[in-house]
């Protein structure tokens, strides 16, 4: 039988889980943001490369929740999930070097 003190505990997890995720979220866009500035902001006469923020932003953000998340289920003794998580982060800097999803535009200062 649940007592009210476990439903309280179990409250108080997930709402402590919802505000990890949203602050990954938070350190995910603000790494992407001096990135994604230069990328759409222009380089060699004005060219922007909108993968910056179509690809970028999106990895960014989703690697920064499941970092956040990993943390916080190795703190709380969960090594699967917090394995599980941390293959997610990995697949997602593959992706992101794969894919170079925070390559600005050419910037062609004295060749090209």
């Amino acid at each position: 039988m649940r007592t009210e003190q476990t439903i309280r505990r179990e409250a108080v997890t997930g709402a402590a889980g919802c505000m990890t995720a949203v602050l990954g979220a938070l350190a995910g866009f603000a790494f992407w943001l001096p990135h994604g500035r230069r990328g759409l902001s222009g380089g060699f006469e004005g060219e922007t490369n909108p993968d910056v923020l179509w690809l970028g932003l999106p990895v960014l953000v989703f690697g920064g929740i499941a970092a956040s998340l990993a943390v916080f289920a190795a703190l709380r003794g969960r090594w699967r999930s917090a394995l599980t998580l941390v293959m997610a982060v990995a697949g997602l800097a593959t992706f992101g070097y794969g894919f170079d999803v925070l390559a600005g535009p050419p910037n062609c200062a004295s060749s090209c």
